[in-house]
């Protein structure tokens, strides 16, 4: 195309010259010019072919867009962006910075025996939407932050900074204290829409502290000292101890999980502690147990955990005391919670997801959008909460919880999933117009959820 039109220009810019004024001798030597520079104009162009052939054979490719080539694209030889869930930025420096996020929505039924005087029926909520930043700093330090935006207020969930050192890391600021694998497992990859009932009713929550952590190739130990949450404080006189251990070695296929927690606290002068829960779903705020509040001048809590998982199946189970001292009746009070469920998956290739002493990310084996169907996932459960002790003249009550889950992961960072449960009482906290303070409730939980 391009000699083309390089001759045929020449060649007009040629003849359009004026010769008509000049006779035929004249036109013919013309005529003999116009032959002579074609014959220029093609060796020309011939040569010009040459070279580019050349210069092609010698040329390095041009690049790829970055975003095709690989997941990430660097910028001035000194920052990197990566694409994962999220972006993620770091430098060459050792900074990085990474957003992350959760939403989940909530709906339900709630069935109450008639005659309480309670609301119960069809409920919806935001349960949880979150947002936060993570990323390192450097000399070996790392941050957190994550804010929640649900209840039409906006909530501090983690706050921190953490310094790593060898196997060994630090950590200062606001986040969950060493209580129950149950509780440390995020709410993103538990079996249930809510976590066992004594998860709750203890308390169990993050609170401001310091905090070393050891971790070994199989060996997870953690221990600090926290005040309040950050909602609580100031005005708080609230201080407790906290530590947990887990030991999760790998047998033939099965991954193991054996562990237990200690906690003690001072509650603080004037103030008191209150232990009730809900029927399963948090979108009712009916709570049929409650001890009422109490108070006590300290707590102690006890607990050991225990999960298998192999292939498609996994077991776990929990059991927690929780011990309440000074109060009036010079009497102390325990109270216990516990749970055991069983799961497994119907889609082949899938199994639980478990990371450093904790349940983690379920990743379906042929996640939707990529011609599979996600990864199905049945679980029962056996919850049970004593809210009792009739020697210090507490009749909080006890919740027996016989509970079942269908979860459908769509894709490593989506989920859908319905829960069951019948919840049995005795010694209810509400009677009913008869007086009798033992019968059954039941619940329906739906929850939609995807996170980054």
């Amino acid at each position: 195309m391009r000699k083309s039109l390089l001759l045929s220009a020449a060649a007009i810019m040629t003849i359009s010259s004026p010769i008509n004024a000049q006779d035929a001798d004249d036109v013919d030597a013309l005529r003999a010019q116009v032959a002579e520079l074609t014959a220029q104009l093609e060796a020309l162009s011939a040569r010009l072919d040459e070279v580019e052939d050349t210069s092609s054979a010698h040329a390095v490719p041009a690049p790829a867009p970055a975003v095709a080539a690989a997941p990430s694209v660097t910028a001035d030889n000194a920052t990197q962006i990566s694409m994962g869930a999220a972006p993620e930025v770091e430098s060459d420096d050792g900074f990085s910075f990474k957003p992350f996020g959760r939403l989940m929505l909530d709906a339900g039924w709630t069935a109450l025996p008639d005659g309480l005087g309670l609301s119960d029926g069809f409920d919806a909520e935001i349960r949880r939407a979150r947002l936060g930043v993570s990323g390192d700093i450097p000399g070996g330090f790392a941050y957190k932050m994550e804010v929640d935006f649900a209840g039409n207020e906006v909530t501090i969930t983690d706050a921190l900074i953490e310094y790593g050192a060898g196997d060994f890391d630090i950590m200062v600021g606001q986040f969950n204290n060493f209580q129950s694998m149950e509780e440390l497992t995020s709410s993103r990859f538990t079996s249930f829409i809510e976590r066992a009932a004594f998860t709750d009713a203890f308390g169990f929550t993050r609170r401001a502290g310091v905090a070393v952590e050891y971790g070994g190739d199989n060996l997870l130990v953690q221990g600090g000292i926290f005040a309040d949450n950050f909602e609580d404080m100031p005005g708080s006189d609230r201080w407790s101890v906290d530590g947990r251990a887990a030991f999760f070695p790998e047998v033939g296929d099965t991954q193991l999980h054996f562990g237990g927690s200690l906690h003690y606290a001072e509650i603080g002068e004037g103030e008191t502690v209150r232990y009730r829960q809900r029927p399963l779903v948090h979108f009712t705020s009916n709570r049929l147990i409650n001890t009422g509040n109490l108070p006590a001048t300290s707590e102690f809590g006890a607990g050991l955990e225990f999960a298998a998982i192999n292939g498609p199946f996994h077991v776990a189970a929990e059991g927690y005391r929780q011990k309440l001292s000074g109060l009036p009746t010079m009497q102390n009070a325990t109270f216990h919670g516990g749970f055991v469920e069983a799961g497994i998956f119907l889609t082949p290739g899938d199994s639980r997801g478990y990371s450093g002493g904790r349940f983690n990310r379920t990743r379906p084996a042929n996640p939707v959008g990529e011609g599979g169907i996600g990864a199905v996932q049945l679980n029962v459960r056996y919850d049970y909460l004593e809210l009792n002790d009739a020697d210090a003249g507490i009749i909080g009550g006890t919740q027996n919880g016989f509970l079942a889950s269908l979860i459908w992961t769509t894709t490593d960072h989506t989920r859908f999933q319905i829960n069951y449960g019948k919840l049995d009482y005795s010694d209810a906290a509400i009677a009913l117009p008869s007086g009798d303070r033992d019968y059954s409730a039941d619940a329906i939980g739906m929850r939609a959820e995807f996170d980054f």
